[in-house]
């Protein structure tokens, strides 16, 4: 087993071969899950991700073995020098800008898109250590990054649901709406921490809004607290972000 382990890890064609296609194969996997929840970066992007950090890495071992065998007369007499992280480093930095384009901040003033930038960083990461041959990382990190992906989300939701603290976007058809926002609350045993107001721009048809900080009472659901909310007539908008 090691003997084939060390073959692979040698910079020869079988080991290129079987690189690149299982980056492929992680990022693709990876990236299904995300497509299925229609996110903006799915099965290609990851794919694309994951075997662009791969050959990367290739590419650096690459020009660290031809710089000390075949191009060694020509490096010595240029001075030239392969540092081998070079390259792979400059990819974790070229992720900045895909992760950048994807986090967004939607009408209900909530950050969308943490998780699948977070998951192409992790998929680039991935991709390095599939081009470097280290095969034990690449499957460990693999079954991590889909299970936080694919298994985490759903004990995410369970703690969510059972969370005492709750943050509640709401959009009503003036400001003096809030005071009965408020009275609701305080009807229903909710503790207000904090009350972000967006007055809106009346011009481009927004309507006003609000966040609110809350906490519920010992054993209170968050369907109670929002079922009363939504039944004021004033409230066209209640959101759990």
């Amino acid at each position: 087993m090691d003997g084939w382990l060390d073959y692979l890890r040698q910079l020869n064609m079988p080991s290129v071969l079987l690189r690149m296609s299982l980056a492929m194969v992680c990022g693709g996997m990876i990236g299904i899950e995300r497509g299925r929840k229609h996110r903006a970066a799915g099965f290609r992007t990851y794919m694309l991700v994951c075997l662009g950090a791969a050959l990367t890495m290739i590419l650096s071992q690459y020009l660290d073995w031809m710089g000390t065998h075949a191009w060694v007369k020509q490096a010595a007499e240029i001075g030239f020098r392969t540092d081998i992280a070079r390259l792979s480093a400059q990819v974790i930095n070229g992720i900045g800008f895909l992760g950048a384009g994807i986090i967004v901040v939607n009408g209900h003033q909530q950050v969308r898109g943490l998780t699948t930038a977070a998951g192409l960083w992790a998929s680039a990461c991935m991709g390095l250590a599939i081009g470097a041959g280290f095969y034990e990382c690449v499957l460990a990190s693999f079954l991590l990054i889909f299970l936080c992906i694919r298994i985490l989300p759903r004990v995410e939701n369970a703690i969510v649901e059972r969370a005492r603290n709750l943050n509640l976007y709401l959009e009503f058809q003036s400001l003096e709406d809030v005071g009965d926002v408020i009275a609701c609350m305080k009807e229903q045993g909710v503790h207000i921490y904090d009350v972000d107001i967006d007055r809106g721009k009346a011009y481009k048809g927004q309507k006003p809004s609000a966040v609110f900080y809350i906490r519920l009472r010992h054993g209170q659901h968050h369907t109670q607290v929002m079922t009363a909310i939504s039944a004021l007539e004033n409230v066209s908008v209640i959101v759990e972000l």
